[in-house]
């Protein structure tokens, strides 16, 4: 059993300012895994204290973008060196399946080196030429940090989360304060350690486990400068609010309820594996999953029964197990919350095809659900337009290809989707009419070099690449006259 009774404030590691430590609980047996101390907001105080010395007098702001870029690859190669150790810390602690933590390896440093290109072609400052020419000035654009940043993050990917928000944040110069969740509390001080190691200098970097009443008092404070949100769309609606109140700069990353387009030309032995990560991957915890399988009439029990054939393939189990595809859930209540969307979609009349409200045989001790096929949905039940966050598919039968492009646009949510086509430009042409931030064409990975975020409810402002960067500085114009 791991122990950690420090915070990572500032660059150090310190005695909390509650000495209690929090059991880590293990979602496949409830066996502890550790303990690990969490935040309080008066160790907020001190991170936040930290951040604004930091940014304010230190060093970091003030370097180059080259050095910041520097410190970042350090970092990278140091993760990158145990990344069977990350893996494994976040399998363990999540509930996600080995090969899911494995996989998303290499993505990590997909996703910081779109960062660090981003930076390299960024154009830090410049100079524009004015458009009349009879204008005597020319203006110099910089591009600055924000200041102290307020970076939340949940818990069912969160290396990735963090990478997302913390390295554009670095790299524009500001400083940063990374408020993770209790789930998470053993991976995430493996995550300080590499920073450590890396060499940021003192204050720019605090990493804290806590609760969301940390969560909000975090995101409320008046040296916060910009709050980067990623979880549910409840939450991001009340940070939404607090930062307006506040005028803080804040990007939320939110929901989801994406759609899967098969058209009837589409190859379904593709379709149906594509979607079997693109559906159920990381359990079906993970806000992008496309969960809502829309099907042309004319090959509907076509696609249902091979998409049955595909979820009862996939093993059920101990996440640490090399055949296991899908973990348990992260938390008991997270358990419950799946088993009763599956009850309400029996209620509402749903056909279930596979799967169920019962609990796995032999799994009763972890906190399990079997993967859940529905057919027959219609888009207005609750199990297609709210966010289950767990491996329940809905089968959606259309009648045309305009009608499959409006029961994908019917929903609050704008994050993600999928089209699958024998007809690449057909497929183009389809996607260009979803109102979603983020579509794959026939399986297609996503793009760590364009942006990333949703329309609607799904959330504010794109993180990923250039655009990403964007959002954590501020613009300054210079103009000064022209020497004749």
């Amino acid at each position: 059993m791991t122990v950690r009774d420090k915070l990572y404030i500032g660059d150090s590691w310190v005695t909390p300012s509650n000495p209690e430590l929090l059991d880590i609980l293990s979602p496949h047996d409830q066996s502890v895994l550790g303990r690990v101390a969490q935040a309080a907001p008066a160790d907020v105080d001190a991170a936040v204290a930290a951040a604004r010395e930091a940014f304010d007098h230190g060093p970091w702001p003030r370097t180059t973008p080259e050095e910041r870029q520097e410190i970042i690859r350090r970092y990278d190669a140091l993760r990158t060196a145990r990344a069977d150790e990350v893996a494994a810390a976040i399998s363990v602690e999540n509930g996600s399946a080995g090969w899911f933590t494995k996989v998303g390896q290499p993505f990590l440093t997909r996703q910081v080196n779109a960062y660090l290109k981003a930076a390299e072609e960024f154009g830090w400052e410049e100079v524009i030429q004015p458009s009349d020419p009879s204008v005597a000035f020319d203006t110099i654009v910089r591009r600055e940090a924000i200041g102290v940043v307020a970076a939340v993050i949940p818990w069912n990917s969160p290396f990735s989360a963090a990478t997302a928000k913390l390295i554009p944040a670095l790299l524009a110069g500001n400083t940063v304060v990374l408020k993770v969740s209790p789930e998470n509390s053993l991976s995430m001080m493996l995550l300080a350690d590499l920073w450590h190691e890396a060499g940021l200098p003192a204050g720019v970097l605090s990493i804290l486990p806590a609760d969301r009443e940390t969560s909000e008092y975090l995101v409320s404070h008046p040296d916060v400068d910009k709050i980067a949100f990623t979880g549910s769309t409840r939450a991001g609606r009340r940070i939404a609010s607090i930062a307006g109140e506040h005028l803080k700069r804040v990007s939320l990353e939110l929901g989801g309820k994406s759609a899967a387009l098969i058209l009837e030309d589409a190859d379904l032995d593709a379709a149906v594996q594509g979607l079997r990560f693109g559906s159920l991957g990381n359990n079906g915890e993970a806000c992008i999953l496309q969960t809502r399988i829309l099907v042309p009439r004319e090959r509907y029990e076509e696609v249902v029964a091979a998409l049955k054939d595909m979820v009862e393939s996939l093993k059920v189990g101990d996440p640490s197990a090399p055949d296991t595809f899908i973990g348990p859930m992260i938390r008991p209540d997270q358990q419950q919350r799946v088993i009763d969307y599956i009850n309400i979609g029996i209620a509402e009349g749903a056909r279930l095809v596979t799967g169920g409200p019962h609990v796995p045989q032999g799994l009763e001790k972890g906190n399990y659900v079997t993967p859940t096929l529905f057919a027959d949905v219609d888009n207005s039940m609750r199990i297609a337009q709210e966010e289950i966050f767990g491996p329940v598919l809905a089968v959606i039968a259309y009648d045309d290809e305009d009608d499959a492009v409006r029961i994908a646009n019917d929903s609050e949510y704008g994050l993600s989707g999928g089209i699958w086509s024998a007809d690449p430009e057909r497929a183009l042409a389809v996607a260009r009419k979803l109102r979603t931030g983020t579509i794959t064409l026939n399986g297609s990975p996503i793009s760590f070099d364009g942006p990333f975020g949703g329309y609607k409810a799904s959330g504010l402002g794109r993180e990923y690449g250039k655009v990403g960067l964007t959002g954590y500085i501020e613009h300054k114009s210079i103009t000064r006259l022209r020497q004749p």
